[in-house]
């Protein structure tokens, strides 16, 4: 998982829209099948997935529920050897590419929340038109409509009531992901920063000479070194099999807050430059502010360290 988080910082060190398509395909689509799929929903789906051939979606948010997350509202019911799906999904990432295979998805079913594995260009899976984002302009997001989508019932990824409960601890693979993603961002606006501060000159010379600007770079630096510490804690947790809930909140709160500083700060270092759509500055400003609200916004972290501290929260 640590590899996964390299390769995440890296392109999100370039371009974040790019980083999700890759935490999203891998961390949040494959994923949900590799630990909770059967051997014969492994065979079929992982090869391409892990591959690259294709991508797979995560379907959990909805309208009406997005840090409630236990307020899902879609439905599958068992009629003979199929389940029927009807409802919504909402921010839902990778699902209306050309090389989509997969949406997995939850919903109500007698037994609770389940999960289940609904292939790309199933009739009743509606893709709705894309949205219209302030940021992660390249990247596919989507709201899907299920209406009487008809599924084989071996499509159930998992035991049956098991889905929501399966499908929160693959969040907290993928806020170690978005940490990642967050870290890289954070380090490119750092180091933009730090060569711009180099080469502009203002009243006599180079604008890193004063402190008001140096202060923040270096403070900047700190968050920086933090977030990778956190970061890979938890991915070297992760890879140790060893409970990671709590390192993935305080990695992905750290650290996509870091990634929002770190570009407001690039922003105002660059000036009126940094306002311009011609510098990459601008982009990462777009770009950074979904890191707090993705998978689990920074008041949901904070209310998961909390519990995770024996606090009374509600």
């Amino acid at each position: 998982f640590a590899s996964l988080c390299v390769a995440i910082e890296e392109l999100g060190r370039v371009d974040q829209s790019m980083g999700i398509t890759l935490s999203a395909g891998v961390g949040l689509g494959a994923n949900p099948v590799f630990r909770f799929g059967n051997d014969d929903q492994r065979d079929q789906w992982l090869p391409d997935l892990v591959t690259g051939r294709s991508l797979g979606a995560f379907g959990l948010t909805e309208p009406d529920g997005g840090s409630d997350a236990g307020a899902t509202r879609t439905r599958a019911e068992l009629v003979g050897d199929e389940w029927v799906i009807n409802g919504s999904k909402a921010f839902i990432t990778n699902c209306g590419t050309d090389i989509t295979s997969i949406v997995t998805v939850t919903a109500r079913t007698d037994d609770g929340i389940s999960a289940f594995v609904v292939p790309a260009g199933t009739p009743g899976m509606v893709i709705e038109p894309a949205y219209d984002k302030l940021g992660w302009h390249a990247s596919d997001t989507h709201g899907i409509t299920f209406v009487d989508c008809r599924v084989p019932a071996d499509n159930l990824l998992g035991q049956p009531g098991q889905g929501f409960r399966n499908f929160l601890s693959i969040l907290d693979d993928g806020r170690i992901a978005i940490s990642a993603l967050a870290l890289g961002s954070a380090r490119a606006c750092l180091e933009m920063s730090v060569e711009y501060a180099k080469q502009r000159h203002a009243f006599g010379g180079p604008i890193g000479r004063f402190q008001g600007l140096s202060f923040q770079l270096s403070d900047l630096a700190v968050q920086v070194e933090n977030a990778h510490n956190l970061t890979y804690k938890a991915a070297w947790l992760k890879d140790q099999g060893r409970p990671i809930g709590q390192a993935a909140a305080m990695a992905k709160l750290y650290s996509t807050e870091a990634a929002m500083d770190a570009a407001r700060v690039a922003t105002q270092v660059f000036g009126g430059m940094g306002f311009m759509e011609e510098t990459p500055v601008a982009r990462f400003y777009r770009d950074a502010k979904i890191l707090e609200i993705g998978e689990g916004t920074s008041e949901i972290q904070r209310l998961v360290i909390a519990r995770n501290l024996g606090l009374p929260v509600e």
